[in-house]
This record gives structure tokens, C-alpha cells and sequence, in this order.
């Protein structure tokens, strides 16, 4: 709710709220909060309250350096340890890619840009460096969705993984990193043309 927007950034948190609506206790999502503020997602001001963290453009370029580096540091990696369960995944990815046709639904790319992400990072089999990659990934989601109503050419975004997928599943660990490294500097200038 906080990565696609629909808890509004600046927006006071109430517990007893999000408790309703997403039908959990107190203690998981306290434990959920406490987690999104480690993160950087929620803002916590004593006596004030929680809030949801801002989304700042400024931040794109610092999020963006970040992830030149690691995702392209986990695209090497993924290429040269995913295992045949691991390649069995990439290629449904890949062909999920290749079904995408016309204008298809931007909910569904997001989706599966998600899991094409995800699947890289578990891929490394470095779960510290998976989970770094997800905070960033999240981040630079939020931006993403700031800018969705002005982004042109998402499914061409999407269907550019598909070189990515293909050196990983070949093993081509320097094919990988130079697709990643496309990919997130594309990222970055299509978010900048569309603010």
C-alpha cells in the first residue's frame, strides 16, 4: 500500500485503522511498522506519530547509484549460481515476457517486474544482498508510481528484462551485468523525461 501510493506520503498511520482493513492484530502490524521504518518507508515522530515517508525525486539519483551497483553486482552473481530449479523459473519468466502484447494492463507489468526482480535476487543465493536489493527496488518502486501516469513505455521496460533473463539462464555472468546495467540507467532516464 505504502510502494503503490495508496497510503498517501506525508499521511498520519493509524494503527487501529490498517489493523480493520488489512484484518490483523496489533502486535503484527506494530511489528510490520517497526520494520517499514527500519526501511524507510514510515517516519516515526515521538509524540507525533507515524507517518508515511515522503517520496522525494531528489532521491532517484542516490537510489539509482546504489542499485548500478548491486543489481548489476546480483545479475553477475545470479548468472553464475542460479541452479536448474532457479533456470526453470527464468524461463517461465521469459515467457511471460514474450506473451506481453499491445498495451497490456501496467498493474500486471509492474507485477512482473516485481517477480523478474525478486527471482534475480534469490538467484545471487545472498540473502543479505537480496534483501538490500528489495529495500532499493522498493524505493525506487515508490518513484516509479509517482511518475506511472507520465511513464511512456513500460512493456518496452519490461520486455528488456528478457536479455537479462536470457544471459542469466545461459550463465553469461558478463552478459547479465552489462543488461542490468541498461536496464537500471533506462530506469532512471525514463522516471527523469516523465517529472
Amino acid at each position: 500500500m505504502i510502494i503503490r501510493l495508496e497510503l498517501k506520503p506525508g499521511s498520519l498511520i493509524i494503527e487501529s485503522e490498517l489493523m480493520l482493513q488489512l484484518k490483523f492484530g496489533r502486535t503484527p502490524v506494530r511489528e510490520a511498522l517497526r520494520a517499514l521504518a527500519n526501511e524507510k518507508l514510515v517516519e516515526v515522530y515521538p509524540r507525533r506519530g507515524m507517518f508515511v515517508a515522503s517520496v522525494d525525486v531528489k532521491n532517484l539519483s542516490a537510489i539509482s547509484e546504489v542499485r548500478a551497483v548491486l543489481e548489476i553486482k546480483a545479475a553477475e552473481l545470479a548468472a553464475e549460481r542460479s541452479t536448474p530449479a532457479d533456470h526453470e523459473i527464468t524461463r517461465k519468466l521469459i515467457a511471460e515476457i514474450k506473451a506481453i502484447k499491445g498495451q497490456p494492463d501496467m498493474a500486471k507489468l509492474i507485477g512482473l517486474d516485481q517477480r523478474i526482480h525478486h527471482h534475480i535476487y534469490e538467484c545471487t543465493h545472498n540473502e543479505f544482498l537480496a534483501s538490500t536489493l528489495e529495500n532499493y527496488y522498493a524505493h525506487a518502486l515508490r518513484i516509479w508510481f509517482l511518475a506511472l501516469d507520465r511513464v511512456v513505455g513500460l512493456a518496452d521496460a519490461i520486455i528488456e528484462h528478457r536479455v537479462l533473463l536470457e544471459a542469466i539462464s545461459q550463465n553469461d555472468s558478463k552478459a547479465a551485468a552489462k543488461a542490468m546495467k541498461e536496464h537500471v540507467e533506462g530506469f532512471e532516464t525514463s522516471i527523469r523525461k516523465s517529472l
